[in-house]
């Protein structure tokens, strides 16, 4: 059966009758969780499976934001707390081979709490490489300030992700790190020229360019394109994602209900689609934008559908795994990383 080119998020820990007949009607690719959908390990499984069970969609990816740290929509008293990004630069920079291990680790760990409800896909990992002065919204989640470092941890979490049976999305393509406003509420811009810009911000995108999906910055880069940001700009999709950094894997959006875009729902999306991006992404569970966000979506076709086909034959069947040995190994690694922080 033929999917729409959109993901979306739902309002609660169950499915309303509304949201029921919506996906039965608009069908849409995929789905992703936040913390307002999760109560208890069961609960989480059961939605899990019906959402797939009401979209007739058997293998339709679910996807979370389980990254670590401040970003993390499972946690206590049901799934342990991991550690956020920095704490591996912090390993890192203390023996290198540590804090990939730790980075691996925890990714893998993070992959079995997923695997364990039928989640498919972490938004994970990320390759932003933040600059002094730039806003806190990405802060302490980067593994670090140094382009080759960024991308040695994140190919690490990428792996752990990848042993664990869960598909990994690079973000936020092509670099956050500099952006000096939360993309939630304001749109930023960087005026960085852009050949510092390949040195640095798109430099770890580009070692990552073989991951099999990517999601968008809502940032502007005046050096490319000074009008738009980079979800909804074509020259930053052909030039930069798809040409420069030479991502070629399915391609979407940031949350399409962020205020770092301009227009109404439907005219986002619209923009989304225009730009270049294969699949649009909507979270917030309200069903009046849902369904603006469908009434502009195409059904996914052409390369897009490539792209999607190819992403999820991507995921790898889950290696073995002790996870006590595993957790105790990481949490030795953190008190590591706490003690050369200190």
């Amino acid at each position: 059966m033929s999917t729409r080119a959109f993901i979306t998020g739902v309002s609660g820990t169950e499915l309303t009758a509304a949201e029921r007949e919506f996906i039965r009607a608009e069908r849409p690719w995929g789905f992703i969780l936040f913390k307002r959908n999760v109560a208890a390990p069961a609960q989480v499984a059961a939605l899990v499976a019906e959402l797939r069970a009401v979209a007739n969609a058997p293998d339709a990816p679910v996807l979370i934001d389980q990254e670590g740290g401040r970003v993390q929509r499972l946690g206590p008293p049901h799934w342990p707390v991991y550690p956020p990004g920095a704490v591996f630069a912090t390993l890192y920079d203390t023996d290198s081979a540590l804090g990939l291990t730790a980075a691996h680790l925890s990714a893998r760990l993070i992959a079995a709490d997923l695997a364990d409800l039928g989640i498919t896909v972490d938004c994970l990992p990320l390759a932003d490489v933040p600059v002094p002065g730039a806003d806190a919204v990405i802060g302490n989640r980067a593994y670090g300030t140094e382009p080759g470092k960024v991308a040695a941890i994140a190919r690490a979490v990428t792996e752990g992700l990848e042993q664990g049976g869960v598909l990994p999305v690079l973000k936020h393509i092509p670099g956050h790190g500099r952006a000096t406003a939360d993309t939630h509420f304001k749109l930023p811009t960087v005026d960085t020229p852009r050949d510092e810009l390949e040195r640095t911000d798109f430099a770890p995108f580009k070692s990552l360019a073989d991951l099999p999906m990517a999601m968008t910055a809502h940032v502007v880069f005046s050096a490319v394109d000074p009008a738009h940001p980079a979800t909804t700009s074509a020259t930053m999709i052909a030039d930069v994602i798809r040409g420069a950094i030479g991502f070629q894997g399915l391609l979407m959006s940031d949350d399409v209900s962020m205020n770092a875009l301009s227009g109404n729902i439907a005219e986002r999306t619209r923009a989304i689609f225009a730009a270049g991006c294969d699949v649009a992404l909507h979270c917030n569970g309200n069903i009046e934008e849902m369904r603006d966000v469908a009434g502009q979506t195409p059904e996914l076709s052409g390369r897009a559908l490539e792209r999607a086909k190819a992403a999820l034959a991507a995921r790898k069947p889950p290696q073995p795994l002790d996870r006590a040995a595993a957790h105790a190994e990481l949490d030795a690694l953190i008190a590591r990383a706490n003690t050369a922080s200190a």
